[in-house]
């Protein structure tokens, strides 16, 4: 009787490591109903608040109450801006919700990415199978942002076909410039995570450092604003995105440049760190 004396599953190439990037599309399957389930909040989130402008935000006496509020509460959440429906999606969508659900879902995969992996014991059976540290990195990050895009390009997508019915206004310069910065906002959130889980290998370090970054960028920009500190806003990412209400404005270049050059610098770091670490140590 032989015995066999190759490993199991070796051949196939989502274990060696041949093929067309086996880690990014087993990382797409197995995240394909957790990243449904955001795309349809986002989805959600966008019948919930568009379709109601013309009675909310194009309504003179719901903008006389809006603005009622105390002129800290108006300028934090813009609603002394929801005069056009480009402002009101902004200031309903894309400058809240949209940013909050992205950014849980981005800190969510960037930390499975690697430390999720690395404390389940998985990535140690990936690395013995003709994988590169390198290359588990690319591809899990380049799955990050294909998950993102899709997010971002669904709920673009949807604003289009509503914009017409519900009286938007948005054009098509606008819900480019902002779908960018959005995607550049939550990439850089989900880099931040995966570039620490890479150099840790916990789970929890990367979620907190992804979450503290979120909620750092959006603190900076609104104290920026309320306490009439604008130098706040150029150390924060959210205003890198949002700042120039690329909504009205089209793509805002240097914004852009900050947060996907970020984003890039992440990533190098994060393959130098995991290259250099002891896994499972």
């Amino acid at each position: 009787m032989t015995i066999p004396t190759t490993v199991p599953g070796a051949g196939n190439p989502s274990h060696s490591g041949q093929g067309p990037l086996p880690l990014f599309f087993k990382a797409m399957r197995d995240s394909s109903i957790g990243l449904l389930g955001w795309t349809l909040g986002h989805v959600s989130a966008i019948l919930l608040y568009l379709p109601f402008y013309p009675s909310i935000g194009g309504n003179q006496e719901m903008q006389s109450f809006f603005t009622d509020f105390p002129p800290e509460v108006v300028t934090l959440f813009g609603l002394d801006q929801l005069y056009s429906g480009a402002a009101y999606t902004q200031a309903t969508y894309y400058g809240l919700t949209a940013f909050l659900l992205l950014a849980i879902a981005a800190v969510s995969w960037g930390a499975a990415a690697i430390a999720g992996d690395e404390e389940s014991g998985a990535l140690e059976l990936t690395v013995a199978h003709g994988v590169t540290r390198t290359q588990v990195v690319l591809e899990r990050w380049l799955a990050l942002l294909v998950r993102v895009l899709i997010v971002v390009g669904v709920a673009g997508l949807l604003i289009w076909l509503l914009d017409g019915s519900a009286q938007l206004a948005i054009t098509g310069t606008g819900l480019v410039g902002v779908s960018a910065a959005l995607l550049g906002l939550a990439l850089l959130v989900g880099t931040v995570t995966l570039a620490v889980g890479a150099a840790t290998g916990r789970r929890s370090a990367a979620t907190a450092a992804g979450a503290g970054v979120a909620v750092l960028a959006y603190v900076l920009d609104a104290v920026s604003k309320t306490a009439d500190q604008p130098w706040l806003a150029t150390i924060s990412p959210y205003s890198w995105a949002f700042g120039a209400s690329p909504i009205t404005s089209g793509l805002d270049w240097q914004g852009l440049l900050l947060l996907f050059g970020g984003s890039a610098a992440l990533l190098a770091f994060a393959v130098v760190a995991f290259r250099r670490r002891d896994i499972g140590a």
